[in-house]
């Protein structure tokens, strides 16, 4: 049996020069050797081995928690809202920290020698809802559940074509762990959120078969 390949984080030059990714750990030693999970750009690179801390990890996805672990540099500072590659058993995951638990309660910033437990929300791929009015009006509405890559750019007032459903986006609600927009309601053309900051999607429906009332 063949042994599995190793994965580290590390920046790509070809596709995320100031953000690690996950990368195929094809030759070690001082100059390592490696392929990028995302665009698979194959180059050298210095992999640290810092001194490490295993941290209980609280996963949150799709209303689901499950507890695993992972090894954080001593040294680092982690806060809430910050983004990593979780390496679990069954998959590689980017979580979001939405909680930290040290002695005596929760905190937003610690680092890692006082943090007990890592909680996070899994952000890679996301499962979005989506309150569909009739296009041609009443007060009918349906609700649908798209899962899209966080990345994955919601604007006020463009048309989306996905999973067999047409609709034009107009107003989106935000997570409460959204940062960066200002409000915690879009609803002004052009207003654009990621999909892994979204609590729900307000749109018309503009597919063929939407409520046709007879």
């Amino acid at each position: 049996m063949s042994e599995a390949t190793e994965r580290v984080g590390t920046t790509c030059p070809a596709c995320s020069p100031d953000t690690p990714v996950v990368h195929e750990l094809l030759k070690s030693g001082g100059q390592a050797t490696v392929r990028c999970g995302e665009c698979g750009h194959v180059h050298k690179t210095r992999l640290e081995s810092p001194d490490t801390e295993q941290r209980d990890v609280i996963v949150s996805q799709d209303g689901e928690s499950f507890s695993t672990t992972t090894e954080i540099p001593r040294e680092e500072r982690l806060a809430v809202g910050e983004e990593f590659v979780l390496d679990t058993p069954e998959a590689l995951l980017t979580v979001r920290i939405t909680s930290l638990e040290v002695q005596g309660g929760r905190t937003d910033e610690a680092t890692v020698e006082d943090i007990e437990t890592v909680w996070t929300r899994v952000v890679g791929n996301v499962a979005v809802d989506v309150t569909l009015n009739p296009s041609g009006g009443g007060d009918e509405t349906r609700g649908i559940e798209l899962r899209v890559p966080g990345d994955y750019e919601f604007t006020v007032g463009e048309r989306e074509d996905l999973a067999d459903e047409n609709f034009t986006v107009k107003g989106i609600h935000l997570r409460a762990d959204a940062e960066g927009y200002g409000f915690d309601r879009l609803d002004h053309e052009g207003d654009m959120a990621f999909a892994k900051d979204v609590n729900r999607v307000y749109a018309d429906d503009e597919s063929s078969s939407a409520w046709s009332v007879w």
